[in-house]
């Protein structure tokens, strides 16, 4: 079933022509991601998608009753409530059809409406009714799937106040609302900033599930593998589809473009030949006539444009200065916190690096990773522990947040102020490299895009020659070119080098050794991020396998009484469960009875005795009511005292 499609698509942003001509259709089940450059117009076309853009040009068809859940990047949930708060406005009209049923059943209850068999009968079978569509409508899962969806996004503490949160926990709770949702098409610009890996195997999970259609823009080339089978290509403004992810999209446009080459070369010869032909039998009396057939061939002939490749990417390689000696680096028992009173950031790290050593850090959110970065380049000074460098260690930082740049230079001037010594020419062609060209070169810094901003960066560590590259995050606003220019250079780059990334694709491109850390300290893997993996699954199946083991040793009347008591305890979680759950029904009778109570006494009530009758009878009803919990919650409480 078609539940978008795009035809003839134009958008235009002033006299900018951003998309020409964009043709694409989404499908239920489908997994389609939008590639293309920085600046390609991808997240204008999903804005489009969403309905947040209009569009100059051609028409966008979907069923009416398809609903639509876009997800900007960086996206941020404002609110003054807590988390579960938050994530249960999803939930409204399911909670209100709650209310109506928990309504139809104290209904149900009133023993003077058994004697009215008819009216109960209309209750029983509107209760019915409601039930089943409170059913299937997943009135029953509603509380799980949330449970779930915080989980999977790392949200612990639900009762946070959604005011506290960090801006990356702000984006990714954005990101969890929106999938409970369930919108018929989930349209996601870069879903994957601010998760970590884990968070990342469980997104790939649950898209991998999603009962509807999703569409992305992402740059993580490990997540595109993972969740899609339909890639839309946007270059030179307009669209081209490819079948398959996105490792099979690169296999299938290499072999479109050579083909498109060698089908434009055949051509031109042949327009040659032609051309050569007329131009020598033209003007003689006995060939004129085949000269002018082949003419008219040559002017019918629907000459093909020549192929070519967007915009190149950036050239660069990594140099260095001179070499370290053998050992680079040491950290012995490392620990940093930001204040004597407060935890530690991270402890117990131990870590020796050498000469060409490629490793990855990787580990949770939080843990510590760019915090150890910055103590080991000196920015922080650690609470513990010792740091070593090796002879003629010379290191280059790549800071994920960009700092060093100046706040009020022009492009060139940021590079040409760090290499005064260096002429002018020689400066612009390092910045051309970097695909700074023209007047890019005369932006100022607070002006360029996030991706313009990195490059610049590696542009000034390219220059710097340091034989001990640490960077944070380098792929952040890369697009997927740039990266895999980016590897290259770092696979040939004759130095050491220690980084930390969320990029799966790009720690097994680059990574010899594996560090991950983890709040009790690191752990070394040697090997790239594959084998990491594959080592943590051994390790998760040695753990399962000694505690089969050690489960098979106990005897047979340790595994009856360990069953008893796990029993036991079901059974206690059960009534404390029900104990609470009354506990909850009390209180809120009490409060109902206490307010009617004070309506009584107003004076509006007290001339009124019919309303005075009616909120009397309420409050009997309800006193009723009460004692039966009370009696329920005081049995209760007897044998939870008995177990």
């Amino acid at each position: 079933m078609i539940l978008m499609q795009l035809n003839n698509i134009e958008k235009y942003f002033g006299a900018d022509l951003i998309l020409s001509n964009i043709k694409l259709e989404v499908h239920s089940q489908d997994r389609i991601a939008i590639v293309g450059r920085n600046g390609a117009g991808k997240s204008t076309l999903l804005k489009i998608m969403s309905g947040e853009y209009t569009y100059d040009k051609g028409e966008m068809i979907r069923p009416r009753d398809t609903s639509i859940g876009y997800l900007a990047q960086n996206t941020g949930l404002e609110s003054s409530l807590t988390i579960w708060e938050e994530m249960e406005q999803v939930f409204s009209e399911l909670k209100q059809r709650e209310k109506e049923l928990r309504k139809l059943e104290e209904q149900m209850a009133d023993p003077d409406l058994l004697e009215d068999h008819s009216t109960y009968e209309e209750i029983l079978e509107s209760y019915d009714a409601e039930q089943e569509e409170f059913r299937r409508l997943g009135g029953f899962e509603y509380e799980a799937d949330i449970k779930a969806v915080l989980n999977g996004l790392q949200f612990s503490n639900v009762d946070t106040s959604i005011s506290e949160l960090s801006g990356g926990q702000k984006t990714r709770l954005a990101l969890g609302k929106l999938l409970l949702s369930k919108p018929d098409i989930l349209i996601l610009d870069e879903p994957t900033n601010h998760l970590d890996i884990g968070t990342l195997n469980w997104l790939e999970q649950y898209l991998q599930n999603y009962q509807g259609a999703v569409v992305i823009v992402s740059h993580d080339r490990y997540f595109l593998d993972k969740t899609v089978n339909v890639v839309y290509e946007i270059s030179f403004q307009t669209s081209n589809r490819y079948t398959g992810n996105y490792s099979d999209y690169l296999v299938q446009k290499a072999k479109d473009y050579e083909q498109n080459v060698k089908q434009y070369e055949k051509q031109q010869a042949e327009v040659k030949r032609l051309e050569d032909f007329i131009q020598k039998n033209i003007v003689r009396a006995s060939t004129t006539k085949r000269a002018q057939s082949r003419r008219k061939k040559l002017e019918k002939m629907e000459l093909m444009d020549k192929p070519m490749l967007e915009n190149q990417s950036a050239k660069f390689s990594f140099e260095i200065e001179r070499q370290s000696g053998n050992d680079v680096l040491k950290l012995e028992d490392l620990s940093f916190r930001y204040h004597p009173d407060k935890p530690d950031i991270f402890q117990h790290v131990n870590l020796s690096i050498h000469r060409e050593d490629r490793i990855g850090l990787v580990g949770p959110n939080g843990i510590g990773k760019s915090t150890l970065l910055k103590t080991i380049i000196g920015q922080l000074n650690p609470h513990h522990g010792n740091i070593a460098y090796g002879t003629n260690v010379q290191i280059g930082y790549y800071d994920q947040e960009q700092t060093n740049l100046s706040s009020n230079k022009t492009v060139l001037d940021e590079l040409w102020d760090e290499y005064p010594l260096k002429p002018e020419k020689e400066i612009r062609t390092v910045l051309g490299n970097f695909l700074f060209s023209g007047d890019d070169v005369l932006k100022t810094i607070p002006s360029l895009s996030g991706g313009e901003k990195a490059r610049l960066v590696l542009a000034k560590l390219m220059l710097q020659k340091a034989n001990f590259l640490i960077m944070d995050e380098p792929t952040n606003h890369l697009d997927l070119d740039s990266k895999e220019v980016l590897e290259a250079a770092l696979m040939d780059f004759p130095g050491t080098i220690l980084f930390v990334s969320h990029d799966r694709y790009f720690i097994n491109r680059i990574a010899t050794k594996i560090v991950e850390m983890s709040e009790e300290g690191t752990n070394l893997y040697l090997g790239d991020y594959d084998y990491y993996l594959m080592k943590k699954q051994e390790e998760k199946e040695i753990e399962e396998l000694n505690a089969a083991q050690d489960e098979t040793t106990h005897s047979q009347e340790d595994k009856n009484q360990f069953l008893q008591d796990k029993a036991q305890k079901r059974e206690i979680r059960k009534l404390e469960r029900r104990v609470e759950e009354l506990e909850g029904q009390i209180h809120e009778l009490e409060g109902k009875i206490e307010e009617n109570e004070q309506h009584m006494v107003q004076p509006e009530f007290l001339k009124d005795h019919g309303k005075l009758q009616d909120l009397t009878n309420e409050n009997e009803q309800m006193s009723a009511k009460l004692d039966e919990l009370m009696e329920e919650w005081t049995n209760l409480q007897e044998k939870l005292a008995d177990i």
